[in-house]
């Protein structure tokens, strides 16, 4: 084989040789170019030549390998199916000798069967002879009629017998069909269990390290669920205490608009008399400054100055009610709520967040100081949020912590809330 391949190749060169030797030699009648482009067209045809046998043949031992590989597989396949064949033939032998018995009892029953009718007939013959004497024998065929009803008696046991071994016959080849039916039933599915087992033999790494992982969360949840028992039982007492803040807060709100209100009524009567006092200043003025105008003038300022501090009054009234106003403002109900349900020390997470531009190592501090780690803490925050406001306020996916710019108004609204009633608590106490 490997002759005639080499003997191919060569004589696909010298073709390809003299092909190209005389299509070069026409044109130009170049015996050195055409020689050359010969030489150079049969070394390419010859390498591509061999390049394709060596391809060819890494093909031919790959189908080869695959080849063998698949008829180990077949012999592996055909022992098992011969092991199987020859454990049905042993169970198909002692079938069998099973009905080999049963027939062999079939035929003593038949050959007792035989042996009672011909004993029948030996009788019948002896009742024709006793009818003969029957004037002699009257006592003898008495007794034999006794003895006949006997053995008509026992025939008709006999013929019982019969009928019960032939439905006992019948059985027994049910039975058998009944056993090659559930040997084929055996034979698919023992074919199903092996490919089941070879699926169980593929998922049980698959199912050890879901197993495994499944192990590490459900300890990390007990963890998680310890950590926030401890958490709700902070929470409950923070509560509680919020709310108690939360009345003796709504109390001195009530007492300091009546005070306000008693405020506007007398800054209104102040009002009232230093526009009153200023027209009789400016009065005063005017008739001064007939007088003696430079000096009344600076006396004036003086008087101004002295005697009617009202613009101070005014600022201090207007600090006063922008005080009570950016503390007493309602924020929305759901922020209340979320005020109420917040833990003090998540409440001090949300002040270090929005007051410093790296809050990560004062989070850090509070998490050790509660026993949690800082991502609790910042999901916790989340999660109440979630629940109350219906959104979240942390932003986590930046370089660094941050409240959304659209809730933050709300969040120091509400730290400065929750100051100012730990302040007039604290005062009252």
């Amino acid at each position: 084989m490997q002759s005639v391949m080499i003997s191919n190749r060569f004589i696909l060169v010298i073709v390809a040789f003299s092909v190209s030797f005389g299509l070069s030699l026409v044109p130009s009648w170049d015996f050195n170019k055409a020689f050359l482009t010969g030489v150079i067209t049969a070394a390419t045809i010859y390498t591509t030549a061999l390049f394709i046998d060596k391809r060819r043949r890494n093909y031919e031992m790959f189908v080869l390998g695959s080849l063998r590989k698949r008829i180990k597989d077949m012999e592996g396949l055909k022992a098992r199916i011969v092991r199987e064949v020859n454990q049905i033939e042993e169970h198909h032998n002692l079938l069998y000798a099973e009905s080999q018995q049963l027939q062999n009892q079939v035929i003593e029953s038949r050959n007792q069967r035989d042996s009672l009718h011909r004993e029948l007939r030996t009788f019948a013959g002896q009742k024709k002879q006793l009818e003969t004497e029957i004037s002699s024998l009257q006592t003898e065929i008495n007794n034999l009629q006794n003895n006949q009803t006997e053995l008509n008696n026992a025939f008709s046991v006999l013929t019982a017998e019969k009928r019960r071994l032939e439905s006992n016959c019948n059985v027994s080849r049910a039975e058998i069909a009944q056993l090659q039916s559930q040997i084929s039933q055996l034979q698919q599915e023992k074919q199903e269990v092996e490919s089941n087992l070879t699926l169980l033999g593929r998922l049980k790494p698959q199912l050890e390290e879901k197993l495994y992982e499944l192990r590490i969360a459900i300890q990390e949840l007990e963890v998680e669920t310890t950590q926030k028992n401890q958490l709700l039982i902070a929470t409950k007492t923070e509560r509680e205490n919020i709310q108690v803040i939360l009345n003796s807060s709504q109390t001195l709100i009530a007492e300091q608009k009546t005070e306000l209100q008693q405020l506007q009524g007398q800054i209104s009567l102040l009002q009232e008399e230093r526009d009153s006092l200023q027209n009789q200043v400016w009065e005063l003025l005017q008739q001064l400054e007939t007088f003696n105008p430079e000096p009344l003038a600076d006396n004036s300022q003086e008087e101004d100055t002295e005697l009617f501090p009202f613009s101070e009054i005014m600022e201090t009234s207007a600090i006063i009610e922008n005080s009570d106003v950016d503390t007493s403002e309602n924020i929305p109900e759901e922020w209340t709520n979320f005020l109420e349900n917040l833990p003090g020390y998540e409440l001090q997470v949300l002040k270090a967040i929005v007051d410093q531009d790296n809050p990560n190592a004062a989070i850090k501090k509070i998490a050790e100081a509660n026993i949690t780690m800082p991502n609790l803490l910042i999901d916790s925050i989340n999660e109440r949020a979630n629940d109350t406001i219906g959104e979240l306020i942390i932003n986590t996916d930046s370089e660094s912590l941050e409240v959304y710019p659209e809730n933050i108004i709300h969040v120091k609204k509400m730290i400065a809330m929750h100051e100012s009633l730990m302040a007039r608590h604290a005062s009252s106490n």
